[in-house]
């Protein structure tokens, strides 16, 4: 049975619940789940919206970062999944979760899965500030 249970990134609102059933597993003793949403305010200046864009591998690089996570950790599921285009404030932007036999393995896994993507995938946030300005957030 594979441990990579939901991988994608969509333009669409973002479930907890999806990822919750995703990770479902008899043999797990602790699930961890991480929701990032949009803040309102960055860097000391408010927010008004934002819009992530991604590299055309975005899904084979976000498989590579669950297999290495799997790999490392002792994980019954990991599911992961990350928003694309326009976010308003309140937004889920990313949902992350894990479950494994104890609690500390999940914790392990669940962080070092947003970590990782967070570093590694290839998703870009484009931020606007009311202000009137603007920046890019991880854009090569």
């Amino acid at each position: 049975m594979d441990v990579i249970r939901l991988l994608d990134v969509r333009d669409q609102p973002l479930s907890v619940d999806e990822a919750l059933a995703a990770v479902s597993d008899r043999g797990a003793g602790g699930t961890c789940v991480f929701v990032g949403t949009v803040r309102e305010v960055d860097g000391g200046r408010d927010v008004t919206s934002l819009d992530y864009e991604a590299h055309p591998t975005v899904t084979d690089t976000l498989r590579t970062v669950a297999e290495k996570v799997a790999a490392d950790v002792p994980v019954r599921a990991l599911a992961a999944t990350h928003r694309v285009g326009h976010l308003e404030i309140g937004d889920i932007a990313v949902v992350v979760a894990a479950a494994a036999a104890h609690r500390q393995e999940a914790f392990e896994a669940c962080r070092r899965l947003i970590d990782d993507l967070k570093r590694e995938v290839p998703i870009w946030k484009h931020q606007r500030f009311d202000d009137g300005g603007e920046e890019w957030v991880g854009a090569p």
